[in-house]
């Protein structure tokens, strides 16, 4: 009796025509994952915008007069910590703005440090 042999693994075609189509679906989904980082990024950025702005209102409720950096916000426990800016990812690109007609001016605003524009066609230092 002869034994034949079964061929085991597969032929360098199938390997080829699996990674023909991974190659396809990856040229699909990798822009699509990107645009949906920046949009993160930016949605993020508003947020943090947000909240740091109401913490400099808060501090100038309570005690009179604006802080005089984003320090003592969070020693003064408005914030927890340093806000980092989510499209340079970095907590001392922060520019500040000081409050206007003021002798003791301190951090009215800020606005992002990032170069560059959103989505919607805005600079980032603009927000």
């Amino acid at each position: 009796m002869k034994k034949t042999r079964i061929a085991a693994g597969f032929t360098l075609i199938e390997l080829l025509v699996v990674l023909a189509i991974i190659a396809t679906l990856m040229s699909i989904a990798a822009p699509r994952y990107f645009e949906h980082l920046d949009r993160s990024r930016e949605a993020s950025l508003r947020q943090t915008l947000s909240v740091v702005r109401d913490a400099i209102d808060r501090y100038h409720a309570d005690i009179g007069k604006w802080p005089p950096d984003l320090d003592t916000l969070v020693t003064k426990r408005y914030l927890r910590k340093l806000p980092v800016d989510p499209i340079t990812e970095r907590s001392d690109s922060w520019q500040l703005v000081a409050a206007p007609g003021e002798e003791e001016a301190g951090v009215w605003d800020l606005h992002s440090g990032a170069e560059g524009t959103a989505k919607d066609g805005t600079h980032f230092a603009e927000w």
